[in-house]
């Protein structure tokens, strides 16, 4: 199983907002969201901060894929 951060990039772009305005508000460092764009796994209390800042939910945002 692997995660998926497409929901993410997809919201942002509807907002009008970049990762690095993301990345700002959300507190993250830049190597986090370096991980992000490769869809590796980041800290709970990051995808939380992330969800604050949208304003929505966990499932808006990722989604776990098969690694196939």
């Amino acid at each position: 199983m692997a995660v998926s951060y497409d929901k993410l990039w997809k919201k942002l772009i509807d907002k009008k907002m970049t990762k690095n305005a993301l990345r700002v508000q959300a507190e993250m460092s830049s190597s986090t969201m370096a991980k992000m764009s490769k869809n590796e796994t980041v800290s709970m209390d990051v995808i939380l901060r992330i969800c604050k800042v949208l304003n929505c939910s966990i499932e808006e945002i990722l989604e776990i894929v098969n690694e196939d």
